[in-house]
């Protein structure tokens, strides 16, 4: 949302032509459903649920909420800053490649002055100040996906999570896809054309940072997850923005049921993406160009000449890309795995939230991630989601757990 709000005519004017756009047909229909049928019937390898049944323990449940924790609050301090100023920052404090917080101290002034950090998150997310985790919404989200599943359990409905959004989620915290679909459901427009009327946004990041829940809570059946991914996601996002959630989950769920290569889970989450669509087109760019490169920045520098002049920061694609090239290139190894995500740019918080969480998982339990991550968290989580205030990330995985083991 713009600090200074749009003149009248220019809102009414933004409005016509969202109307006017709406009425055109997409070439690309065909190759990127948004209808689960659809979805299904394009992918040929979509995975079946494991022939024996498989669970995920607490102490890794614990793992993956502190990596998407410390993933989340790494990118916080640089998120909407361009790559030249991520990279300029971590280096002239010692920091290149990532290996620890981005931090003030030490910084030359003009550098300051140059690339100022995100101005809501700098307080609580640089070296020298943090304490516990900040609220976010990539942490949010999942806050509520654990309240949904408590209230409805993995037969959710997409009108129960928008009733759901109505009650504990304030309309203040959502951004982009997720504030227009808040704001369609104020109207009175019901799911899923909550996602599609006047949503420039529904192809962006939004429906992926609500899918590790999902993922987590199906450990070895990467199609149950996808499955319930999908039924979060179109509430706010079509196609693509769709499938970001529905790759997610998939890999999450395979790690949560005993995977212990990166490169497997990713290839989970590529058999529920239908692939022909650019999505799946992203997520093997990323993949091949991390393989070819020893060299990350490199690797780097060849998505943003890709993707950099014609996607907005928090689309789907370019972040997908960084993604997967990041968790390949750093091929399980925690540290590495958050911080090329983050140094990629891009949507730093929600690529390393996400790139956190598949490493956490793939670590096993939390003492096994590195103290100089997880310390600073204090086991501590601020929210506005009524109920979830400073709660433990401990406490969290017994929660998910729970969600794990009801039938």
């Amino acid at each position: 949302a713009s600090e200074t709000a749009a003149p009248h005519r220019l809102r009414a004017l933004a409005e016509e032509l969202l109307d006017e756009l709406a009425l055109l047909e997409s070439p690309l229909t065909g190759d990127e459903p948004t209808g689960l049928p659809g979805i299904r019937a394009a992918c040929p390898r979509w995975p079946a649920p494991r022939a024996s049944a498989v669970s995920v323990g607490p102490d890794a449940l614990h793992a993956a909420w502190l990596g998407r924790a410390a993933g989340c609050l790494l990118g916080k301090p640089v998120e909407k800053l361009p790559l030249a100023g991520i990279r300029a920052l971590a280096r002239a404090t010692g920091n290149w490649p990532l290996t620890s917080w981005f931090t003030a101290r030490g910084l030359p002034g003009p550098l300051a002055a140059a690339y100022p950090w995100n101005r809501r998150s700098a307080p609580t997310s640089l070296a020298e100040n943090i304490d516990g985790m900040p609220e976010d919404d990539d942490l949010d989200h999942p806050l509520l996906t654990v309240l949904l599943l408590q209230r409805h359990g993995r037969g959710f409905s997409t009108s129960d999570l928008a009733r759901l959004w109505l009650d504990e989620l304030p309309a203040g915290r959502v951004f982009t896809a997720e504030r227009v679909a808040y704001r369609n459901l104020l109207d009175g427009i019901e799911p899923p054309d909550t996602a599609r009327h006047r949503n420039p946004f529904r192809e962006w990041i939004g429906a992926r940072i609500r899918a590790d829940v999902h993922g987590w809570t199906n450990p070895g059946d990467p199609g149950a997850a996808a499955e319930q991914a999908h039924r979060d996601a179109v509430l706010t996002h079509t196609a693509n923005g769709v499938y970001g959630a529905m790759f997610t989950a998939a890999a999450l769920a395979e790690a949560a049921g005993g995977e212990t290569d990166v490169h497997g889970c990713l290839a989970a989450g590529l058999r529920v993406v239908p692939p022909r669509s650019r999505y799946a087109h992203a997520v093997r760019l990323g993949i091949d160009a991390a393989r070819a490169e020893p060299d990350f920045d490199t690797v780097v520098d060849r998505l943003h000449e890709i993707y950099g002049s014609t996607h907005h920061w928090v689309h789907v694609l370019p972040n997908t890309a960084l993604l997967a090239a990041a968790l390949t290139h750093a091929d399980g190894d925690f540290g590495r795995s958050i911080g090329c995500a983050v140094s990629g740019g891009w949507d730093t918080d929600s690529n390393g939230a996400t790139a956190g969480s598949l490493a956490g998982l793939l670590a096993g339990r939390a003492a096994a991630l590195p103290d100089r991550w997880t310390a600073p968290l204090k086991n501590r989580l601020a929210t506005s989601v009524s109920g979830f205030g400073s709660i433990g990330f401990d406490t969290l995985a017994e929660l998910t757990h729970q969600e794990v083991r009801r039938p």
